[in-house]
């Protein structure tokens, strides 16, 4: 049996909260994603540089695991970030590599 990864507690409560909410969320998620050519890495790259550009700590630590078990290098993940200096400035960008270091330096 594989290893399911564990939700962050605020994820958890939201699932028991709203059990009906979470569920057609992560539906469409997975309907969206496989609705057209991007491969799950590349999918994970774009949505970690949309969480870094919202400056969401919970959802960049959510889309770096992902990531990686998506099979980005940790290379990969610190480039898709340094992307988006020209977008979002490079004060967003610093505070987003802080939040992937957090996941990163665990491995």
């Amino acid at each position: 049996m594989a290893k399911k990864e564990i939700a962050s507690k605020h994820y958890q409560k939201l699932t028991k909260n709203f059990p009906k909410v979470l569920a057609a969320v992560e539906t469409l998620g997975k309907t969206v994603r496989e609705a057209g050519p991007i491969d799950n890495k590349t999918a994970e790259l774009i949505q970690l540089a949309v969480a870094a550009a919202n400056q969401s700590t919970g959802s960049v630590h959510s889309h770096t695991r992902r990531a990686l078990k998506a099979g980005a290098t940790e290379e990969e993940i610190r480039h898709s970030l340094l992307l988006l200096i020209s977008t979002i400035g490079f004060p967003k960008v610093a505070a987003a590599q802080a939040w992937v270091g957090e996941i990163l330096d665990k491995k």
